[in-house]
């Protein structure tokens, strides 16, 4: 199939060097504004109001108030991202969730709120007015509840610390777990085994049961609540085979054994301090770390760990007067610098700021890459760090494949620019040592995890426990990581095309197969981590031709088509979230920077930059862009585990630049 290029009766006017090349200097002027001192750039990743409510609940069981001061900045977050119903949801577009405004409401009180304040009473009413109310609220819920005496055990489905102590060549073993997962049950496991209860101040917890449920706390059935879920909160139900095992554990319960109890509840204690301690205490997310807090509260309210840990949560920390303070789900520091380092290399004959903001960033993505081993990491089922890069700054030392991928992309394509000069380019092991990182990730079906190679069959995914969220029991294959680890390898290998590193050709062959047999019929790819086919189609196109896939071969042109034809008649292009949620294409009504930026870089790798419908795409994208050189904020356009959308706030603005200081460089100037 070849791409068309024939006129277009909505054909905007040909660009103008002079528009294109104004477009690219407000850009670049732009970016450089939002680097940080350190180096890096770094935009907040918005998800929900969840881990401030969380953050909330820990410090008020642990003794750490908030002081005046924060109180207000977090109740002003609360309000902004409080719904006209007055509920609270799963991310800046999502309908209300009973889960989120329940732990929100929770939050609230414990701050000091009265029940008549508006937030509150606008949560509180919307809650009430949900089926079954916060009695069917999702475990998740249900167990946080659990935590401060609002709700009893008897009515959680059982998740006892004894699983740990199962062989670990059983394929559920929880080391199999995908990691957010299994750091997060390790803490869940070790506070239900304890059913440790806080105590809340001057009859707090009495008033919280009236106002929450309404009816008598003492007359209400738990135990038939287990598998009661609102309707509201669900993305994955609970299946015939969950149900089964949350009835055989349920059963296991009433005999288990004190001995072997305290055992696990030792093995999980031994794996939680592990943790905070290699990852500077800050866990692997502020979710499992906040867990891990009360953990360490539960077992000694001395513990030597607790306050570093309390201090770690704090990294995550953001906070401004317009939205508040809040937690942010991770930090994307490395992310965003490789993205931005790999768009401004689009540029020819850089000015001097370009190139000492470049010099900076080099530098603070050497100190992020991870030059040691994690220690005994084996035995706390963890694979080799060594190499790798973190989503964030590198100091919780989790690395990811794609993370890693995009930063030796942007090292790569700033050592071969021929008008950039680095003060202190990397050694080549420690490019080879990236190299090797990425590579321990690749799956054996040619796909590339994320943290760790897949571990567990898909049967793990029928026992789900979170109801909430998808696809979260298992490593899998990814699009996006396959692409950007297949990108990075085959710049590395044309950079180093004498290399040494064993297996580099064949996983290279591997990551095309994966790729070809992951195309859908209409010529898309379904992502998992961006929304959602464009940001899919984005990555394949571009790793492909890193990888010498020809301009002319079937797959290639057949993204290119499927693009083309989702062009919108503004010239962008806007996917909605929903085709996260419903596994097929779901146009946005409007146009969307950030999907344009991708499909436009897709496009030029395979047509024509002067072909009808780039030009349109461009038109319409500098109509968008701000004096200022930014473009603006619009739709989510992230997700993790199918249902939690995110925001990422600077793909606003180095995607659309990427874009442009791309087609200025096919301008040649």
């Amino acid at each position: 199939m070849t791409v068309s290029n024939k006129d277009d009766p909505q054909d905007s006017a040909l660009l103008t060097r002079e528009a294109i090349l104004g477009s690219s200097r407000r850009a670049q002027q732009y970016l450089l504004s939002l680097q940080k001192t350190e180096g890096d750039w770094e935009g907040e990743m918005v998800w929900c109001s969840m881990i401030l409510a969380q953050a909330v609940i820990v410090r008020t069981i642990t003794g750490h108030p908030y002081t005046e001061s924060e109180k207000r900045l977090i109740v002003r977050h609360f309000s902004v991202t409080q719904a006209t119903d007055g509920s609270w949801g799963m991310h800046p577009e999502s309908p209300g969730y009973v889960f989120f405004t329940t732990l929100a409401y929770v939050a609230l009180r414990l701050l000091g709120l009265s029940p008549q304040d508006d937030l509150p009473a606008r949560g509180l009413s919307w809650i009430h007015a949900q089926p079954q109310g916060v009695k069917a609220i999702p475990t998740w819920g249900k167990f946080w509840l659990a935590l401060l005496d609002l709700y009893d055990y008897r009515g959680l489905n059982s998740v006892p610390p004894e699983l740990f102590l199962l062989p670990e060549w059983l394929p559920f073993h929880p080391r199999r777990y995908y990691c957010h997962t299994r750091q997060i049950y390790l803490a869940i496991a070790y506070l239900f085994g304890l059913r440790f209860r806080a105590e809340l101040p001057d009859g707090l917890r009495d008033s919280l049961r009236q106002e929450l449920y309404g009816d008598e706390y003492a007359q209400i059935d738990f135990a038939a609540l287990r598998h009661l879920l609102a309707p509201s909160d669900v993305y994955v139900p609970i299946t015939p085979l969950l149900r089964g095992v949350y009835d055989l554990l349920a059963a296991y319960e009433s005999v288990h054994s004190k001995a072997l109890r305290n055992k696990a509840l030792g093995l999980c204690l031994k794996h939680i301090v592990y943790e905070q301690k290699v990852s500077n205490y800050q866990g692997i997310s502020p979710v499992s770390g906040l867990l891990n807090c009360l953990v360490l509260f539960a077992t000694d309210k001395q513990h030597p760990e607790l306050a570093p840990s309390l201090a770690g949560i704090e990294t995550w920390r953001w906070q401004d007067e317009e939205e508040g303070l809040r937690y942010v789900g991770a930090h994307s520091n490395t992310w965003d610098t490789a993205f931005v380092l790999q768009a401004l290399a689009e540029m020819r004959a850089p000015a001097p700021e370009v190139n000492g903001a470049v010099n900076r960033a080099h530098a603070f993505l050497a100190r992020a890459q991870i030059v040691d081993e994690l220690p005994d990491y084996q035995s706390h089922w963890r694979d080799s760090a060594l190499g790798g890069w973190c989503f964030s700054d590198g100091r919780h030392r989790w690395p990811v494949s794609d993370c890693a991928a995009e930063a030796l992309s942007a090292l790569l394509s700033l050592y071969e620019h021929p008008d950039m000069s680095i003060d202190r380019p990397f050694e080549r092991l420690r490019l080879d040592q990236a190299a090797d990182f990425i590579l321990s990730r690749q799956n054996a079906d040619g796909g590339f995890g994320t943290y760790e190679r897949r571990r567990g069959g898909k049967l793990l995914e029928k026992v789900n426990p979170s109801e909430m969220f998808g696809q979260c029991m298992t490593e899998l294959s990814y699009i996006e990581c396959t692409s950007s680890s297949l990108a990075a390898l085959a710049h590395y290998r044309k950079r180093f095309p004498s290399h040494t590193i064993t297996g580099l050709n064949g996983a290279i062959a591997r990551a095309v197969t994966f790729l070809r047999a992951q195309q859908l019929k209409d010529g898309s790819f379904q992502g998992f981590w961006g929304i959602n086919y464009t940001y899919a189609c984005f990555h394949v196109v571009r790793s492909l031709r890193m990888a010498e896939v020809a301009v002319d071969d079937g797959l290639v042109q057949s993204v290119a088509q499927w693009l083309l034809t989702h062009q919108k008649p503004d010239g962008g292009w806007g996917e909605h979230y929903t085709s996260c949620l419903g596994g097929r294409y779901i146009e946005h009504e409007q146009s969307q920077v950030v999907m344009t930026g991708w499909a436009l870089m897709a496009l030029v790798e395979v047509c024509p930059h002067d072909h009808v419908a780039i030009r349109r795409g461009y038109g319409w994208l500098l109509t968008q862009q701000l004096e200022s050189g930014a473009w603006p904020r619009q739709a989510v356009n992230g997700v993790f585990f199918g249902a939690a959308m995110l925001d990422y706030r600077l793909y606003h603005s180095y995607f659309p630049a990427w874009a442009i200081f791309r087609l200025a460089r096919l301008l040649g100037e």
